[in-house]
């Protein structure tokens, strides 16, 4: 959508040809945040990161997998791309909310006051018949990462029990007066499809791209179904390929992550690489397809799936493997968690799953799995009260014992090992410091941790019951796809151009490398190399020829 914004903003025609029977894809299943350090909503804060601490910063993250030229160009462009939609539509309203640090706020370039942009809230009515079009994600949300936290400290803080009354007061406003308030990923999508109405940009459901067209090896258009039937559509500048990962193709994906087990991603369900596809069939040569935004989460019986993020920084939990050891600071960057479970599975000791262990005391105390801390609420929306869900015990993702031993028996680790995992942890959060992994250490660590204790990510566990969650490798997409330049230009194994043909977000190879720089490092990428992309096609590429019998 901004890449389609961008172009038709330039004076080209424009279509947007979406797969699904709904816009949004993946960012309107998400947090929303778009990582952009130098936007302007940060410069009418006061604050200007920069830019060439912040090259540096992904330099060292991304430990050289990325050129040089595309990591500039990203820091670069992206606070201009957010001010060229900010002036293109009033739809598109950005703020800043300092806090919420970059994910390795202690390098040289990283902030711990973070560039984590959002949007505002809005009414879904405002999209009209548009409305039924957006993908859905899941209901009763706090609106942003700041509200998210003060929600997780229900129990904590004032702010987050105004929180949980915000919360019931718009679940009552949207019954008794219809407001239909959606935030984070979902108004993001909402408010760029209603720039996308307002410039008259076509954007056409239910019609997957089954190939592109090429002429000479330049790309001048796709073949498309629209209503069922084959149509050959010219671009007579170029094809933008945005059309995602291959998140859900698990024959695809167990060919190149083979520790996976099965389809445990949050990203969006037509997600299965087409785009990725289309351009390995003329050439074009893709790039880490063994990587994803890998985010540990807990998978239900019925294959519902919820993320594991503040339950990793909640004070009295520590996480084993197969062996019953801990094998990872729990509060780190969720990528950097799901590589730890990959290659600690491929040294033979299983830790897809591995177990998040807690005690009562903490489930009474903090929000676990979505459970909110309160007293028992009938019809609740979210499991309340002061036991643990039933179905949960039943379920088997969850175990309860009242010693180690037992609970060791039921998730199948050594006992004496998980016992003096345990004893070992209690003794560093006794001291204050977790000697073993530094867990606390970082400002990123901190944030959905307790701030009324001295580590707010350290106290020791209490006494029984105790639980263990099982915790499987989740994702929020696949983050490898074709290679591509610095102007999003897709390339072949020989670094030659495909001339023509684009690709942005997760059908392109990450400029993250195997990293992630901050909240919002997927959704900034996506939408800078969209506007790169646009600006590149109109201003470098020569007109392409026309497609025989095609719409141009």
């Amino acid at each position: 959508m901004t890449a389609a914004l961008a172009a038709d903003a330039s004076g080209l025609s424009t279509l947007i040809v979406e797969k699904s029977s709904q816009f949004g894809g993946s960012t309107a299943l998400s947090g929303g945040g778009i990582w952009v350090p130098g936007a302007p909503a940060q410069r009418r804060a006061g604050y200007t990161p920069d830019p060439d601490e912040v090259v540096d910063y992904l330099r060292r993250i991304t430990d050289g997998l990325v050129s040089d030229a595309r990591i500039r160009q990203y820091v670069d462009a992206a606070p201009e791309m957010m001010e060229f939609l900010e002036k293109l539509s009033p739809w598109l309203e950005f703020v800043w909310k300092p806090g919420y640090a970059d994910y390795y706020p202690e390098l040289p370039g990283g902030s711990e006051l973070g560039s984590t942009i959002n949007v505002p809230p809005i009414d879904l009515r405002v999209l009209g018949d548009e409305e039924q079009n957006l993908l859905t994600p899941l209901a009763l949300a706090p609106r942003g990462i700041k509200e998210l936290r003060s929600f997780y400290q229900v129990r904590q803080s004032w702010a987050g029990k105004g929180v949980l009354v915000k919360l019931v007061w718009r679940m009552v406003r949207a019954r008794v007066f219809g407001d239909r308030m959606a935030a984070i990923g979902q108004s993001l999508a909402a408010r760029l499809r209603l720039a996308l109405k307002d410039r008259g940009i076509p954007l056409w459901l239910d019609t997957p791209m089954t190939q592109l067209l090429t002429d000479d090896g330049s790309v001048v258009g796709a073949v498309v179904l629209k209503n069922g039937r084959p149509q050959r559509i010219g671009a007579r500048r170029g094809v933008i390929v945005a059309t995602g990962g291959f998140d859900h193709d698990m024959a695809w994906r167990k060919e190149h992550q083979p520790t996976l087990d099965q389809d445990w991603s949050f990203g969006n369900p037509s997600a299965t690489g087409d785009g990725i596809r289309a351009g390995q069939q003329i050439g074009a040569a893709a790039d880490m397809l063994d990587e994803a935004w890998w985010f540990p989460a807990i998978q239900w019986p019925d294959g519902r799936m919820q993320f594991m993020l503040n339950e990793r920084m909640m004070p009295s939990q520590f996480i084993v493997n197969g062996a019953g050891k801990r094998f990872i600071n729990e509060a780190a960057p969720y990528m950097d968690f799901g590589h730890a479970m990959i290659e600690g599975q491929k040294s033979g000791v299983t830790h897809i799953p591995c177990w998040l262990i807690t005690d009562h005391r903490s489930f009474l105390r903090y929000v676990v799995a979505g459970h909110l801390p309160i007293p028992k609420i009938p019809f609740a929306p979210v499991p309340t009260g002061r036991k643990i869900p039933k179905t949960w015990l039943e379920s088997g993702v969850v175990k309860a014992a009242d010693t180690w031993d037992e609970l060791a028996a039921k998730i199948s680790v050594p006992p004496g090992e998980l016992c003096r995992t345990a004893t070992r942890f209690n003794e560093l959060a006794d001291k204050g410091h977790d000697d073993d992994f530094n867990r606390g250490d970082s400002v990123y660590d901190n944030y959905y941790g307790d701030p009324t204790l001295p580590n707010p990510n350290l106290y020791p566990l209490g006494k029984p019951p105790y639980y263990a969650f099982r915790m499987v490798l989740g994702d929020l997409g696949t983050s490898g796809g074709l290679r591509t330049d610095e102007y999003a230009r897709v390339l072949r194994a020989d670094d030659t151009v495909v001339r023509g043909l684009y690709a942005v977000g997760n059908a392109s190879s990450a400029v993250m490398g195997r990293s992630y720089a901050g909240a919002g490092a997927t959704i900034g990428p996506a939408m800078t190399f969209g506007y790169v992309a646009a600006k590149h096609l109109v201003s470098h590429s020569q007109q392409q020829p026309s497609v025989p019998g095609g719409t141009s």
